[in-house]
Formats: structure tokens, sequence, C-alpha cells
């Protein structure tokens, strides 16, 4: 909460196996906050996933993530669009089930999000998400992401943890 009120911004992830009450935590902090009249942007990996949380939306949905990432992959949101607009108000944005989707879909929503703010706060560049607080949540242990063809190793490799972030 330090993070979202002082603006400054942060990256965060919350560990956990299936069932320790990450969901509850969304939905506490999700609360908190629009109770306040803030936006707090709710985004899960999957569908499944993504019905339990307060929004109900997909990451991809959400932020029109491209189907095969790259390393130079950027979202399509165009500045001064509404998604942009809604992405520069926004507080927080928690996405769960995080180790699911490869790192470049991560690295693309940072390149996207430093794109977007870098007019509202210059010093954005330098920031990860552009200084937007995300806190994204999920279990190592379930469902990596899926590479095709792909050693351990790259399965591994592909994942947030391998991120530059």
């Amino acid at each position: 909460m330090n993070a979202v009120d002082s603006n400054k911004g942060g990256v965060f992830f919350v560990y956990g196996y299936g069932g320790t009450g990450k969901t509850f935590v969304w939905k506490t902090l999700s609360a908190f906050l629009r109770s306040k009249g803030e936006i707090v942007l709710n985004v899960a990996s999957s569908g499944i996933t993504s019905l339990l949380l307060p929004s109900e939306r997909t990451a991809h949905s959400r932020f029109a993530i491209p189907f095969n990432p790259n390393e130079e992959s950027t979202f399509n949101i165009k500045q001064g669009s509404p998604l942009a607009e809604l992405i520069v108000k926004a507080k927080l944005i928690i996405w769960d089930e995080a180790p699911m989707p490869h790192k470049f879909c991560f690295e693309a929503l940072d390149k996207s999000m430093k794109d977007i703010m870098r007019f509202v706060n210059p010093l954005s560049l330098y920031l990860p998400f552009g200084g937007k607080t995300v806190v994204f949540g999920g279990d190592f242990r379930q469902i990596l992401p899926v590479i095709p063809k792909g050693s351990r190793q790259d399965i591994v490799h592909a994942t947030i943890n391998s991120s530059y972030l």
C-alpha cells in the first residue's frame, strides 16, 4: 500500500500454493482501493482464474497481448486511447497466475506502460512498468509457459523469473 499511496510504483510477487488465499488478497486490495475511488486493474493469465477476480478479465483481453510475443513485442495500445487512459488512471495492476505466460508478455507490458506513462511522468522511462504498482501472483509448481518442442531449460528460461524485471 505504501507503493500505491506514494505513486512511486513497485513490482511485487505473491507466491502461494493453491488455496492459500491469494484471491482473497486480490479482492481485499481491490475493494480497499476502489472504496477510496481509485482504479484497480485485475487480470489473470487464464480464463478460469479470471472468473474469480472482480473484473473477470484475462491479461490478453485487457492489454491486447500479441499471440506470439517476442523480445521486441509491445502491446497495441495507442496513446490517448480509452485503454491508455485507463492504464494512466489505474493505481494498481494485479496479475494472477503470472507463472503461466512467457516472460516476453511481461516485458512487452513493461515497454508499453513506459511508453504510455512517459507523457505523464518523464521519469517513467527509468521505472519498471512506467512507475505503476504491479502485483503478480501464482504458484511455480503449477502450469509454466508452454514452449513447443522446448527442453526443460527452454521452459525455465521462458518464465518470469528469467526476465530482467
